[in-house]
């Protein structure tokens, strides 16, 4: 699929939005009979497009517009202060790629949830909606393990690769451990990892201004974002 094809969309359901208090969302869905691989994705992250298991959509919420797709170019990334200490304080994890969410991801996961998100409308008991929400059928999908020294997981950061870049889809970690800030570090992780395969991107999904789930976002620079002229960077002071 190439820039200017125009997947069939289907327009979802108003809901209560999860970033912002007392607004309704509302996304629109790529055809799920639309035939999907890597660069077809990858193609329709640059139009700001996202994944959810292995459907494709992008918010249409009437009223708001404050889900902005961002992408990081990883070759002019330079950590701030706060970003280069929190590299130190993880430098005795193990790094390692690995395909399968297995019982071990699972139960992390699970914890995570527990501690970070209650009644955030993502039910941690269930292990299918586990696996159906972070793999896709169709995408090259694998997941930066960070281990200690005794081999126990303490965070996963799932990715997608597609041929210009690495999306990150989702990551979760030990809550119990808020002095290694391994959320921060799983993306120190990805943007590494992207530039060891020579890929120009990571794509970060929806930075939301004002959200306390996703303005951490803007910490990442120089971040560019999507806007009616194309992509450009964004003003995140």
């Amino acid at each position: 699929m190439t820039r200017h094809e125009r997947p069939r969309l289907l327009l979802g359901t108003e809901h209560r939005c999860s970033y912002l208090a007392g607004r309704l969302a509302r996304s629109v869905f790529v055809d799920p009979q639309l035939a999907l691989d890597p660069p077809r994705y990858g193609a329709l992250l640059d139009l700001g497009f996202r994944r959810s298991g292995s459907y494709v959509y992008r918010p249409a919420c009437g009223n708001c517009q404050e889900c902005r797709p961002v992408r990081l170019p990883v070759a002019e990334f330079r950590a701030t202060r706060a970003q280069r200490r929190c590299a130190r304080d993880n430098a005795d994890l193990r790094l390692g790629l690995e395909s399968e969410l297995n019982a071990e991801h699972y139960a992390l996961y699970r914890r995570y949830l527990h501690a970070r998100h209650p009644g955030g409308g993502m039910d941690p008991e269930d292990r299918d909606a586990f696996r159906s929400f972070l793999s896709s059928a169709w995408g090259c999908t694998e997941v930066i393990a960070l281990r200690d020294g005794a081999g126990r997981l303490l965070a996963g950061g799932v990715i997608d690769r597609v041929p210009q870049g690495l999306s990150a889809v989702y990551t979760y970690f030990e809550p119990g451990l808020p002095e290694r800030s391994l959320g921060t570090y799983s993306i120190l992780t990805e943007i590494e990892h992207a530039r060891t395969l020579g890929l120009p991107y990571l794509y970060l999904g929806y930075w939301v201004p004002g959200s306390p789930k996703m303005d951490y976002k803007r910490h990442f620079r120089p971040l560019e974002v999507l806007g009616a002229t194309g992509w450009g960077r964004a003003d995140t002071r």
